[in-house]
């Protein structure tokens, strides 16, 4: 059974979802923005021991509590770390901080427009586990690029088939396809993403939700209906490669829509910050984040 108060945390806070889930090919361009060079560290338990570092300083900062942020998306690796001696999602509760962990594997060569998610392996085995961690969530990610109704359908029925998988295991899955902002037709898909979304939405059980978790769409309340659908329980949006002042923008000028930011949240952090300094940058961001969240910019 999905844990009913991190449910309602989700459901009805105020505020927005922190992703911290960079993992593979991606970390590497992360530490070198967080100021890391790559001859800092040698092969991947040093680059991983980089990055939990890094995102073990951001869940124990002052500015990064339940005030603000009400979710945090970890990468499998930072879940089974520890911050301050405690297991991170250990960490992220007592602060207030609903725990959510990555479980795709990557993505599949495109084919049809779109990238698959790859297969993943010893998911139930996964879930279990974060299960017992204390973990309320999930998060898996694929990827359109261009609007093709054949693919993008593929790529919604693969994330409703494993977040059935998800919810069976009592956890809320985050389904993610996310709609690249380098894409031509990206308004065109967006509509093609919304409406493939709502028929399988339709055939959800009485009482059963899923979270969404797009890019910010080209015409504004695109994902209204997604927002308002009873089988949704939040609709969230990623950066998708836009800096944090525009991304907030964007994202303000969709009603319902909250953050669940990773680039445009940590684009200021600094390894070689003092302590005081690396918490007044990331509360700057976590208060902008926050704002388009929910403030609307007002």
């Amino acid at each position: 059974m999905i844990d009913q108060e991190m449910n309602t945390i989700i459901a009805d806070g105020d505020g927005f979802i922190a992703a911290l889930d960079q993992s593979g090919g991606s970390t590497p361009k992360a530490l070198r923005a967080y100021g890391v060079e790559d001859d800092e560290w040698n092969g991947d338990e040093e680059m991983f021991a980089q990055i939990h570092k890094m995102r073990s300083r951001i869940v124990t900062s002052p500015s990064f509590n339940g005030d603000r942020v009400i979710g945090a998306i970890l990468f499998e690796r930072t879940m089974d770390g520890l911050a301050d001696g405690k297991p991170v999602p250990t960490v992220l509760r007592d602060r207030g901080v609903v725990p959510f962990l990555k479980v795709d594997k990557g993505l599949e060569d495109e084919q049809d427009g779109v990238q698959m998610m790859k297969p993943i392996a010893g998911l139930d085995d996964l879930l279990a586990r974060a299960k017992a961690l204390g973990v309320y969530g999930t998060k898996m990610r694929s990827v359109i690029n261009s609007a093709s109704p054949t693919g993008i359908g593929a790529i919604v029925a693969q994330q409703f088939e494993v977040g059935a998988q998800i919810l069976n295991a009592g956890l809320m899955p985050i389904l993610e396809p996310e709609y690249s902002i380098k894409s031509e037709d990206r308004a065109e898909g967006e509509v093609i993403l919304r409406d493939e979304i709502l028929k399988h939405l339709n055939s959800l059980d009485d009482g059963q939700q899923v979270m969404l978790k797009l890019s910010i769409p080209v015409e504004a309340n695109t994902y209204k209906p997604l927002v308002d659908h009873p089988g949704v329980l939040r609709v969230v949006a990623l950066s998708g490669g836009y800096s944090r002042t525009d991304a907030c923008k964007k994202l303000a000028e969709n009603d319902g829509m909250i953050a669940s930011f990773s680039r445009a949240l940590l684009e200021e952090l600094r390894a070689q910050m003092t302590d005081d300094e690396f918490d007044a940058a990331l509360k700057t961001a976590i208060e902008e984040i926050y704002e388009a969240s929910t403030g609307k910019c007002e």
